[in-house]
């Protein structure tokens, strides 16, 4: 199987910069063989790609590319904390966070944003568990935000 970036690079994708932590955290952390993310916003050099709930400001489809933009975010923030890609061994799980209007129940399908990125990159390995959840409100007023927890060797 060709290396993670090739992969993102066919996608036409590439990793961005590591996003700069809006709290006191850090993007992600090591224990053992698991690498757990902080939550990643969709950021794109600095600026949200969106605002605003999903179902009301944002449509379903520009939150799929938010989770797609988180997920590229916290691949990132992976990267910096191993060094390589390639070194993944699976993703293990994805939470997406989906702030949506009270009637909006798509969260799967905005979640798959990030979910198909990871299976188009790493194949079975990076077949994963997830939740996508309905919330009130993110961070910045962002419409999509992603963790993950990824085995690493």
């Amino acid at each position: 199987m060709s290396h993670p970036e090739e992969k993102l690079a066919e996608l036409g994708l590439k990793l961005p910069e590591v996003a700069k932590p809006v709290a006191a955290y850090v993007p992600a952390v090591r224990t053992g063989d698991l690498v757990y993310t902080s939550g990643q916003l969709p950021l794109r050099e600095g600026t949200l790609i969106a605002t605003g709930k999903v179902g009301d400001a944002v449509t379903p489809e520009v939150a799929s590319e938010c989770a797609q933009q988180c997920a590229l975010n916290a691949l990132a923030a992976i990267k910096a904390e191993i060094g390589d890609l390639g070194n993944v061994k699976r993703i293990v799980k994805a939470v997406a966070f989906i702030a949506s209007t009270p009637d909006f129940t798509g969260q799967p399908q905005v979640a798959n944003g990030a979910s198909e990125l990871f299976g188009q990159v790493f194949g079975e390995a990076g077949q994963h568990a997830r939740s996508a959840v309905g919330v009130p409100v993110l961070p910045l007023d962002a419409p999509v935000e992603v963790e993950l927890i990824v085995e690493v060797s």
